[in-house]
């Protein structure tokens, strides 16, 4: 279960999630994949984890790009991890960010990625808001600085509720 928010007796940690093909889990920390291929906030070269601050968008953010399909077919990982020092966490507010289009879901550009690759460099962890859901958050990773910062790193086998799955 997520934790609940410290106003609600909960923890009040930040924890990541991330959803990764159970192939890749072992290096999921790694940011191998988002160098590979770039991503929304990271050019070609950069290795990043993306994540998000709750599984539910953790699992879209992934179902948005490979389809239900493959969640339901191939094995995935849910990983979750805390951020021991919530100072770490940079977080960028819609406002912060030079052009409103960047938050839709729209193909990423250079000058958004290299917007990203700023911020990655100057922050282990840097909280924006998600294209996928806009009132929800991704948690981008520094792959190269943020290991030590990163506790309680847990993994479990990701199921698909197959109603997803039936109309799509």
């Amino acid at each position: 279960m997520t934790p609940l928010p410290q106003a609600l007796g909960g923890t009040g940690a930040v924890v990541g999630w991330t959803l990764q093909d159970a192939r890749f889990a072992a290096s999921w920390n790694s940011g191998t994949g988002a160098a590979r291929f770039g991503g929304r906030w990271n050019s070609i070269g950069k290795p990043v984890i993306y994540a998000a601050l709750d599984p539910a968008t953790a699992i879209l953010e992934v179902a948005v790009h490979k389809g239900f399909k493959a969640l339901n077919t191939v094995a995935h990982q849910l990983i979750s991890f805390s951020v021991s020092d919530p100072a770490a966490v940079f977080v960028v507010q819609p406002g912060d960010v030079p052009n409103p289009h960047w938050l839709h879901p729209v193909p990423p550009n250079r000058d958004q990625q290299a917007f990203g690759d700023r911020l990655i460099d100057a922050h282990p962890f840097v909280l924006l808001p998600s294209a996928v859901s806009g009132r929800s958050w991704n948690l981008l990773v520094n792959a190269g600085t943020a290991g030590p910062l990163m506790a309680d790193i847990g993994f479990e086998r990701f199921a698909l509720d197959p109603r997803l799955r039936a109309t799509a």
